[in-house]
């Protein structure tokens, strides 16, 4: 069960059992002729699981034990795909992108995405994360505005480059 379904069941049953110690339940006699109590009716109250996130798996990550934990590789559904690679690349500059990744995204202000050294990896997954959800330290979330084709035409473009046959000593 989710957190956030966990704890609205403790507050759904914290309230029917405060309610029935309270005299919420249904009134005995004593109750009943007294003026200044109320007899509320307890009803029950439907709790539903809040919709969980996919759980990710990145598989070039180093995995504990060697056992990978449960969860799913997300499948670029355009990968390799010439027309979403230069939908993907004119996203790219419509988004301004490469306002901070610079044109062609090979680095600017933000990192290189053209060289194949990646912060938070650079399977497919992992940038579609970085573009839907955001990174730390000035990565902003487009899943707001993006919907997840539009994000995974970047991606596409983004695996389509050529790495850059000089590439900086400085690693990320």
């Amino acid at each position: 069960m989710a957190p956030g379904a966990v704890a609205l069941s403790l507050v759904a049953l914290m309230a029917v059992a405060g309610a029935a110690a309270c005299g919420g339940g249904a009134p005995d006699s004593a109750s009943a002729s007294r003026s200044d109590s109320v007899a509320l009716p307890v009803t029950a109250v439907a709790v539903t699981a809040a919709p969980e996130l996919p759980s990710v798996r990145y598989d070039q990550h180093v995995f504990a034990g060697g056992i990978a934990p449960a969860g799913a590789s997300p499948i670029n559904p355009f990968r390799r795909d010439a027309k979403s690679a230069a939908e993907g690349e004119q996203l790219f500059k419509t988004m301004n992108c490469d306002g901070c990744h610079g044109g062609g995204a090979t680095g600017w202000v933000g990192p290189s995405l053209s060289d194949r050294r990646w912060r938070y990896g650079g399977a497919d997954g992992a940038v579609f994360q970085s573009i839907f959800f955001g990174r730390p330290n000035g990565m902003p979330a487009y899943g707001g505005v993006l919907t997840p084709p539009l994000a995974w035409k970047i991606v596409t473009y983004l695996q389509s480059l050529e790495p850059p046959k000089a590439v900086p000593t400085q690693s990320w």
